[in-house]
Parts: C-alpha cells; sequence; structure tokens
C-alpha cells in the first residue's frame, strides 16, 4: 500500500515525512482493518515529524485522525460488521490494570499505546485498530468533517471540561485553529462567552465568523476579566499572559502535547487568588463518545482544507506556516 512514514525527524523544510510502499496490514484477533477514506492533519504529526515528540519506533506512519470502512476483520471481532463506517483515534490501547485505569482514568494509564507513535496511523491506504479503541461516527459529517473530530475535537473538549467555566462564564482562547474552533463552538453553545487570542488575523476572522465576543492578538489582554482559558498554541510564553488575564479562582488549561519553555511565574500576578493551572492527557474513551454525541447534537461547524494523500507533506508543511484554516485533511 502507499503511505508516509517519519524518516528522519527534523524541520518539515528538510523533507522528514518520506513516500513509502508498506505491505497491506492484516487484522490481528480482536482487530479491524479500515480502508481509509480521510485522515486529519495534526498539530502531534507535526511534533512527531520535526522531533518534538521523542519517536516511540523507527519509521513510523503517522495519522490519528482516521475515517474509514471496515473491510476485513480479526478472529473474535464482533462490535463492526464489514462495510461500517468507523474511527480511529489517538487512544488506541490502555492496560485496563493498572489504578488509573480501574478509577476510569485511562487517558493516565501506565502502559498506553497511540495510533500513529507507537503502531502505524492513517497517512496510508489501509489502518487497523482494537475494536475496542474505535468509534461509531456520526451520520451527519461526512469523511471529511469528520475525520478533524477524532482528535482536534475529542481533545479540545476535554480541555474544554478541564478549565471548568462556570455557567454563563467568560473563556479565553489562546491560539484559534482546528481544535479552538470546535471547543468554541461547544463552549458558546453552553452560553459561555469566548474571547480568542491568537497572533493569526485569518484565525481572528474565523472566530468572529464564529460567534466570538472579541478577537485579537495572542499577547493583548482580552476585553474582561476571564473566568477560564484554554492554550491551544504550543507557545509556553502565552502562559503567563494566560494566566495574568484570569479573574480570581480562574483555571487554565494547556491542550497540547508539547508546549515550548515556560518563564519563570509571578506568584502574585499570575497564581495568586486561588489561579489554577492544569494540563490536558490524551482522552478517554468516554470522552470521545460524549464529544462525538454532543458534535452530533449541536451540528458542528467543521471548517477543514483538502489535500491529497500524496500531498501529506505539504499539509504539514502549511500547518507548520499557519497557512491552514481550521483542520487539514487528507483524502483518499
Amino acid at each position: 500500500m502507499q503511505a508516509w512514514a517519519v524518516g528522519r525527524p527534523g524541520p518539515i523544510a528538510g523533507g522528514p515525512l518520506v513516500r513509502v510502499r508498506r505491505p497491506m496490514p492484516e487484522p490481528e484477533p480482536g482487530e479491524i482493518r479500515v480502508r481509509v477514506r480521510a485522515c486529519g492533519v495534526c498539530r502531534t504529526d507535526l511534533h512527531l515529524v520535526e522531533g518534538d515528540l521523542p519517536p516511540h519506533r523507527p519509521g513510523v506512519i503517522p495519522g490519528h485522525e482516521i475515517v474509514g470502512e471496515v473491510d476485513a476483520l480479526g478472529e473474535g471481532t464482533s462490535r463492526f460488521g464489514l462495510g461500517d463506517r468507523v474511527g480511529i483515534a489517538w487512544l488506541r490501547h490502555t492496560c485496563g490494570r493498572c489504578r488509573w485505569c480501574l478509577r476510569g482514568s485511562e487517558n493516565l494509564c501506565l502502559e498506553p499505546r497511540f495510533t500513529g507513535w507507537d503502531a502505524d496511523g492513517g497517512y496510508a491506504e489501509w489502518a487497523v485498530v482494537d475494536e475496542a479503541y474505535a468509534y461509531a461516527l456520526p451520520v451527519g459529517f461526512d469523511d471529511q468533517r469528520a475525520a478533524p473530530l477524532l482528535c482536534a475535537g475529542i481533545i479540545g473538549y476535554r480541555a474544554l471540561r478541564r478549565a471548568e467555566v462556570p455557567p454563563s462564564g467568560r473563556l479565553g482562547i489562546y491560539g484559534f485553529g482546528a481544535s479552538a474552533h470546535l471547543a468554541a463552538q461547544v463552549a458558546m453553545a453552553e452560553g459561555v462567552t469566548v474571547h480568542v487570542l491568537t497572533r493569526s488575523p485569518d484565525a481572528r476572522r474565523h472566530a468572529l465568523a464564529l460567534g466570538a465576543a472579541s478577537a485579537g492578538p495572542a499577547d493583548a489582554s482580552p476585553p474582561e476579566p476571564l473566568d477560564a482559558a484554554i492554550l491551544f498554541a504550543p507557545a509556553g510564553d502565552l502562559v503567563p499572559v494566560a494566566l495574568a488575564a484570569l479573574d480570581r479562582g480562574g483555571t487554565l488549561a494547556v491542550a497540547g502535547i508539547h508546549l515550548s519553555e515556560v518563564p519563570s511565574l509571578d506568584y502574585q500576578r499570575h497564581l495568586f487568588y486561588e489561579r489554577q493551572l492544569r494540563s490536558v492527557t490524551a482522552n478517554t474513551r468516554a470522552d470521545g463518545e460524549e464529544f462525538l454525541a454532543l458534535a452530533d447534537r449541536l451540528d458542528l461547524q467543521v471548517t477543514t482544507q483538502p489535500y491529497r494523500l500524496d500531498e501529506a507533506d505539504r499539509a504539514l508543511a502549511d500547518l507548520a506556516a499557519n497557512r491552514v484554516r481550521g483542520a487539514a485533511v487528507l483524502l483518499a
């Protein structure tokens, strides 16, 4: 099959993503094989390809926002049938034994595996996954619009819940790409006032078009104190900026898997008055199910920029240069 794999990690301009031919994967017991129709291009893929994330195995195929059709069943599978449309997301295995799994926090599992990092992902014509970690997808979203829901949407949803925005509260969103434009819509549907702060003028226009109350530069002050904030941009220097914008008792949730160095914080200015700083680590399958049902009910507007599978390197380059509006998606 045709695919893209991580060669030597490094800056995207150096060509670290390489085209390869691989054997078609065969499903193991409990697994399903999926003919890939679409795969979202996530900033985590860029971090992996450029070496910000340490490789878990050489030559891995990236991509963890996979939409496709089941075309082969491993022994003992029963959850899906041939021809079913399913999604494959970032979380693909947890141990089920550690104290985190047993208390319902499988995103903190001690032995997790992730699609496109530990196992081959969706920058390819086929992919396999344990059927217990696949998702049934809302019928109201076509393949292109469904793909970003599987990571950008799920992680943005978990970040929104981690931020603990009070009813009718004021939320600041720092960075406005694939995850942020979905999380913002959920927040606004729940009666939250959303202020977007991002360096991209086009992203600011996008935010206002979706209904944000304001949109300004990333390092600017929002027009009112914030009850909560989410940092989607992988920029550690925005952590003190966002904390300083919080009102008393506010929470900042950092949504990314990678963040540049965070500057020193001043306790009185950034953390006093019970302000909180929280990270977001992966997601549980329950998060995914909850978000997909919510996306269906709210009929979220998913802004996408399509690319052919053979343009995966260009899609990542555009993402690195902030030339993508919403979410980039590879189409078969």
